[in-house]
């Protein structure tokens, strides 16, 4: 039996976030509707989820004293890492020394900081097909690992978030840029890439897998319906569910996330990220948290990811069924600036049946995501053409 303290009181059930972006704030307001204490954790001042949790703290969570000093003190019942770049060795001796628990485990998010640790977990201790692939420490590495994998391929900072430090190259030209262009995108200082051989894949769907506690009080795999997105640059730009698939390769689809969360254990949402071609399915990448495409289910699911993640990590029921085909669209920034005002939110809200996410960021790039623009309609088409249409009647604005 699950038993939920309430906020500020000595018996408080206590969750703390480490990262506390766009993603974070969902889950954030997700366990108060629980009757959760939490806690934001983040890197500067005012992210979107300090500004609505009880505590907000700012530290460097990739600085190991910074890290337990901060755990030790507030001492959570729950630590959820949201973001690649926390010193997870702490985490794993903390998890040890049973002064918390790490969602879904310390092991899980050591494993999927970077993408040396999942890949090498995915194909060489599970045998799961992946796009053929190396580690480089080197610009001269990464030639002559091109040299072997071929044109085109994806070049990647092995600690990286939202494709940033991404790159498709196609001839010899491109190898140096790529290089200089992943040292400047990693999470943090380390001069490691890996680069992928380029699958000719039909599209790319993001398979969130749920592990809940069910009735019998054992750990149950669940999954939602596969959401398909369209990226630019390495990062998301549009995401719709569900994304429409053969049989065969869904049941492919649900075998390999299986397999790569049953491995991680735990409890909680993973975002597993497969290439389909036809009934073939490779695993690319997997987040132990909340998926950016996954933000289409606040719309188009009775339990959005952040819901099910929230409910599953304190050890409650959850629901994966689909509400309705929707769609979700990026508001960018579009502008450099301090304290961004928004207009035509309005008119974006005119289009039917839409909604709007504007996340509070309290600083705009060119490229940020600053806001969501969702839809759901009879068909994915239509919610898709809602939601970008929705998404660029918002105008961000320096003042």
């Amino acid at each position: 039996m699950t038993t939920i303290g309430t906020p500020l009181s000595p018996r408080a059930t206590k969750v703390m976030l480490l990262g506390s972006g766009e993603l974070g704030r969902e889950v954030l307001i997700a366990l108060q509707r629980l009757g959760v204490e939490t806690i934001a954790v983040d890197r500067y001042d005012n992210a979107p989820g300090h500004q609505v949790a009880h505590h907000a703290r700012t530290i460097a969570m990739s600085d190991p004293d910074q890290l337990r000093t901060l755990i030790e003190a507030e001492r959570p019942d729950l630590v959820v890492p949201e973001i690649e770049a926390i010193a997870t060795p702490v985490l794993e001796a903390l998890e040890a020394d049973g002064v918390t628990t790490v969602i879904p485990t310390a092991r899980a998010t050591r494993l999927t900081m970077d993408r040396e640790g999942i890949r090498r977990l995915a194909a060489e201790t599970l045998g799961l097909p992946t796009s053929p692939y190396r580690f480089c420490d080197s610009l001269d590495e990464l030639r002559a690992a091109i040299d072997e994998i071929g044109y085109p391929c994806v070049v990647k900072p092995v600690m990286s978030s939202s494709g940033k430090g991404q790159s498709k190259i196609d001839g010899p030209d491109g190898v140096a840029a790529a290089w200089d262009y992943a040292m400047a995108g990693g999470r943090v200082s380390l001069t490691r890439v890996i680069v992928e051989g380029f699958i000719d894949f039909d599209y790319e769907i993001t398979l969130l897998t749920v592990r809940a506690r069910g009735a019998d009080g054992a750990i149950h795999t669940q999954f939602c319906a596969p959401i398909g997105h369209l990226q630019r640059n390495g990062d998301y730009v549009e995401s719709w569910q569900p994304h429409p698939m053969s049989a065969t390769a869904l049941a492919r689809a649900e075998q390999i996330a299986g397999a790569v969360t049953d491995n991680l254990g735990g409890q909680g949402i993973f975002g597993v990220e497969l290439f389909v071609k036809g009934d073939q399915v490779w695993f690319s990448e997997v987040s132990p948290r909340p998926h950016d495409t996954g933000m289409v289910t606040m719309v188009s699911q009775w339990q959005s990811e952040f819901e099910l993640h929230a409910r599953a990590i304190l050890g409650l029921p959850v629901d994966t069924a689909l509400r309705s085909p929707g769609a979700s669209a990026v508001i960018y920034g579009g502008v450099d600036a301090t304290g961004v005002v928004f207009d035509g939110v309005d008119a974006a809200l005119q289009v039917p049946h839409t909604d709007i996410r504007l996340f509070g960021k309290p600083e705009s790039f060119l490229t940020r995501r600053m806001g969501v623009a969702l839809a759901y309609a009879d068909d994915v088409d239509t919610a898709r053409g809602n939601a970008v249409e929705a998404a660029g009647r918002v105008k961000p604005r320096a003042v």
